[in-house]
């Protein structure tokens, strides 16, 4: 199933363990921005640049007001693993049956040299304080995602100063 979320749409509810055991549930994160990104596999080139572009702004990211979480079918020892080679500051969620990616969207046909499979869809959705998604990447570019990211969030701050400025007047 291809990505049919936009922006504006309620968030798809989720509780999800992390690779520690600890469950973070959507709900948990109410009065947040949450930073939801979907990749294919941990330790894979593509997967691993994109998890270090988020570590690397996640400090940026972080002061925003907005938390990272990575989630992909792997289990919780890859986790782990993936985590602790990379030094990712973030959790990384468990869907070893890929339900919560169904829900996102983020589960379905992808092509892979010239190849058609089910799998992940790298796809990142930021989710409003109020559990409204607020931006969605339907096929997010690995490399310089948490750039690309933390620039919408100042985008998106940006225009709640605006608008709240203006509200006052």
């Amino acid at each position: 199933m291809a990505v049919t979320l936009e922006a504006g749409d309620v968030a798809p509810a989720f509780s999800l363990a992390d690779q520690d055991g600890a469950t973070h549930r959507l709900a948990g994160y109410r009065g947040r921005t949450v930073v939801l990104y979907f990749y294919p596999r941990d330790e894979t080139p593509g997967c691993t640049a994109q998890a270090c572009s988020f570590r690397d702004n996640e400090t940026a990211i972080a002061a925003r007001g907005a938390v990272v979480l990575g989630v992909s079918t792997d289990d919780a020892a890859a986790h782990r693993r993936f985590r602790e080679s990379h030094g990712l500051p973030f959790p990384l969620l468990v869907d070893e049956d890929s339900k919560v990616s169904t829900a996102y969207g983020a589960w379905g046909e992808k092509v892979l040299y010239g190849r058609k499979f089910i799998g992940m869809i790298r796809s990142t959705f930021i989710i409003g304080p109020d559990g409204r998604l607020l931006r969605v990447w339907k096929r997010a570019r690995a490399a310089d995602h948490g750039a690309v990211v933390l620039a919408a969030l100042n985008d998106i701050t940006s225009r709640q100063s605006h608008a709240a400025t203006h509200r006052k007047r």
